[in-house]
């Protein structure tokens, strides 16, 4: 390997750590680390799942606002000063969740907060990318979304540390500060890298867009509705079980673990086995997963459930987005706006119908059952689609 080979590679590298850095400040910490601290919250000031699933459905909406307004204002992805202010508002709306007891102001963080998490990894993903394939690496890129899972797992290590300082308002400001070094270290090792994609003007048109794709966003808004049931209230399940309350944020760990290689195995085996049969194995593993958590009261069971859904979440929206960019290569952002906006959807309403129903159940024994249901109508509609 020559001197410039050596070069280009380590380049790449720094890049790529760069970019995973970024997704664990805006992804694992900004807008998932709200689930180990979660029962916290529940235990220390008594909130109730309704609250819990509402504030949750807020960081969704903001999400998906911010996505929406990246896709028809693809100039703000060139704008410094936008990408700045959306990384200060994620690592200031998760430090001052800590500081506040009010609702309004809790529910008007996580709602700002959702709109940053969406910008930064809109332009981490696409920084990345042009950086990677101008260096000869666009096959690394989907290392870079196992940067969520590292912030997963780093979430769910620290949330308890924290708690033993001060419980769940120390475990808000300490995992802001977190996000404070990591953005540093970050930004100092990937720098930020100069857009030269192209973002101007408006995407081609391009005849039969929802007809190519409509099974695929209906499956995709189902897979929303039904994972994010574990996605928001897996902890605080699991801290409501006996036996089981020490290990309930170290099962969010053992979630951001399985989640860290799952970008780049599901799509390997979808290349080696087809994107239909990958994503239906991906589909019955999150559901049977799902149901398992209905009744796990041990730690082998709950165990399961973490890692059955941790592996398949992200690994199912890298081939959802992957399948759509094959069915129009032409118009490979349009599709993407699609696709995201109906799983945004879904991730949005499913927390707050959760919360509800746990609340009026007493429990979370229908909500999961439901969200089961949801996956495994997903599942089935991935089974009708006959354009893969």
């Amino acid at each position: 390997m020559s001197v410039n080979d050596t070069q280009r590679n380590y380049a790449a590298l720094k890049v790529l750590i760069g970019g995973m850095l970024g997704m664990v400040v805006a992804m694992g910490i900004g807008r998932f680390v709200y689930t180990p601290i979660l029962p916290l919250m529940q235990r220390d000031l008594g909130i109730s799942n309704s609250l819990a699933g509402g504030l949750a459905t807020l960081n969704y909406l903001g999400y998906l606002l911010g996505a929406l307004l990246c896709s028809f204002s693809p100039q703000l992805l060139r704008n410094k000063i936008i990408t700045a202010g959306a990384l200060f508002t994620s690592i200031a709306t998760t430090f001052c969740m800590g500081l506040t007891l009010s609702v309004f102001w809790w529910s008007t963080m996580r709602l700002a907060g959702g709109v940053a998490s969406a910008i930064l990894f809109i332009v981490i993903s696409a920084e990345v990318a042009e950086a990677l394939s101008r260096r000869g690496f666009g096959h690394w890129l989907g290392a870079l979304y196992g940067g969520i899972g590292a912030g997963i797992a780093i979430s769910g290590l620290i949330v308890p540390q924290l708690d033993r300082l001060g419980g769940w308002s120390i475990s808000w400001l300490g995992s802001g500060a977190l996000a404070v070094v990591l953005a540093v270290l970050g930004i100092s090792i990937g720098r930020r890298q100069h857009y030269t994609t192209p973002l101007a003007g408006s995407p081609p048109q391009t005849s039969g867009l929802l007809k190519s794709l409509w099974l695929l966003a209906s499956a995709y808004f189902f897979q929303g509705l039904g994972y994010i049931t574990t996605a928001t209230f897996i902890v605080a399940i699991i801290a409501t079980t006996p036996g089981l309350e020490s290990f309930a944020a170290y099962s969010w760990v053992a979630v951001g673990v399985a989640a860290l290689p799952s970008t780049i195995v599901w799509p390997l085996l979808a290349k080696r086995f087809g994107y239909k049969s990958a994503l239906l194995a991906a589909y019955g593993l999150q559901m049977t997963g799902i149901l398992v958590s209905i009744k796990a009261a041990s730690i082998p069971t709950v165990l399961f459930a973490a890692v059955s859904f941790g592996g398949t979440f992200l690994g199912v929206v890298a081939m959802t987005l992957a399948e759509g960019n094959r069915r129009l290569p032409a118009d490979s952002r349009r599709a993407a706006a699609v696709l995201t906006t109906c799983f945004s959807l879904g991730q949005m309403l499913g927390p707050l119908f959760s919360g509800v129903l746990a609340d009026i159940q007493q429990g979370f024994e229908l909500p999961l059952l439901l969200a089961a249901g949801f996956v495994a109508v997903g599942g089935a509609l991935i089974a009708f689609d006959r354009r893969f």
